[in-house]
């Protein structure tokens, strides 16, 4: 299937009652939008003994993604249809997380905010919050790690350019993706992104939830927070059990691929 949340756009394989099927070669080749499929993220279902599911995140580069929450939602969207629930558990790398539906939108439980220098990672136990970094960036894990700018005009940031050299600063020791977000009311951010693995997207909800604790924790919104994206909005709510997301969810369309294709980039 094809999926996107607010142009954060997803290849989703179900692999339920088979073994997983995607390898490093074979997420590249179709993550090529001219010789593939084109994605920003491919998260591949599996069968799962101890929740509804299992998802793996690969980013288009081939390399994994340890966390996706707008590919979290879309496929915790389709389960729910296909079972007639409006609740489903899925486990991730992240560990056992909870997707619901509400009042017609898809929330999903993304854990715990990661906030100390080791859990991010990063290389040396530095002040999380405050980077020795230019632009006083700080940095939070949501399952994969995040560099959060506040800028006076997100428009304004060349994010192709400054996104890459953050993502592979020596400080981050598994790379990192790179958020710039400005202020517009205490629960209204602009924010705009770029993901280790994949460049510029239209939206990341992983980053979204990092960009909201941070700035919650720097004393710039409450825990509720609108978050405008190039593709669309999402909403973040930080409450005791977890980072909360939700937003837009659609499915694009249902293919099949070529035993000659898979075979050739097995």
């Amino acid at each position: 299937m094809k999926m996107h949340g607010a142009g954060n756009d997803f290849l989703v394989i179900d692999s339920r009652g088979r073994g997983a099927v995607v390898t490093h070669g074979l997420a590249r080749a179709l993550g090529d939008r001219h010789c593939g499929v084109g994605f920003d993220q491919l998260a591949e279902i599996r069968s799962s003994d101890v929740a509804d599911f299992a998802l793996d995140f690969w980013n288009s580069d081939g390399s994994r993604a340890g966390a996706c929450g707008n590919a979290s939602r879309c496929v915790a969207d389709y389960v729910m249809r296909g079972a007639g629930n409006s609740a489903v558990d899925l486990v991730t790398e992240r560990g056992r997380l909870r997707a619901e539906r509400v009042a017609g939108s898809v929330w999903v439980n993304m854990g715990a905010p990661q906030l100390s220098w080791g859990e991010v990672p990063l290389a040396s136990a530095v002040d999380t919050l405050h980077l020795p970094l230019f632009g006083d960036p700080a940095a939070v894990g949501m399952g994969n790690p995040h560099c959060v700018y506040f800028v006076n005009d997100a428009a304004k940031v060349d994010v192709a350019s400054l996104g890459p050299a953050v993502e592979h600063h020596s400080l981050f020791p598994q790379r990192t993706n790179v958020e710039f977000a400005s202020v517009l009311g205490t629960d209204h951010l602009r924010m705009r992104v770029w993901e280790r693995g994949a460049g510029v997207t239209r939206a990341c909800g992983s980053g979204a939830c990092a960009t909201a604790v941070a700035a919650h924790l720097r004393g710039l919104t409450g825990r509720k927070v609108r978050l405008d994206m190039d593709g669309g909005v999402l909403w973040v709510d930080w409450r005791e059990d977890g980072v909360w997301l939700t937003g837009p969810v659609a499915h694009v369309f249902d293919g099949v691929l070529s035993a000659d294709y898979v075979a050739d980039h097995a």
